[in-house]
């Protein structure tokens, strides 16, 4: 909870100096993300869900963290022994199984140009 407050406040700075901020971390708690929405203005938070199921995750993991956290190794891991709360109702959801990297920045571009933050 405390790294998810830091990295909010700072965000809600860069916010409130004009800047449009995108935040990427793992924010497993429901009640962490409504904590950073909570900071903002309305408009001003937008929770995307990079939508990832545990499994691709793992295949995914070139540091062997998920193995590690697997053998006990890691403790409070999220998917692992800790838990994780999907959005329930996100702004915008990314399925990074059927779309790039390259396809999931190019969605996110396309939304903040529809929604009015970005010139089109």
């Amino acid at each position: 909870m405390e790294n998810i407050r830091r990295v909010s406040e700072v965000a809600k700075l860069m916010v409130d100096a004009g800047l449009i901020t995108l935040v990427s971390f793992i924010s497993p708690f429901r009640s962490e993300r409504r904590f950073a929405r909570d900071l903002m203005e309305d408009g001003e938070f937008v929770e995307i869900h990079v939508d990832t199921p545990l499994t691709v995750a793992e295949d995914r993991d070139v540091k062997g963290l998920y193995k590690k956290a697997r053998k006990g190794e890691i403790k409070n891991f999220t998917g692992i022994d800790s838990p994780y709360e999907p959005p329930e109702s996100p702004e915008l959801r990314l399925d990074t199984t059927s779309m790039t990297a390259d396809q999931a920045a190019e969605a996110i571009l396309e939304w903040l140009k529809a929604k009015g933050y970005l010139a089109s």
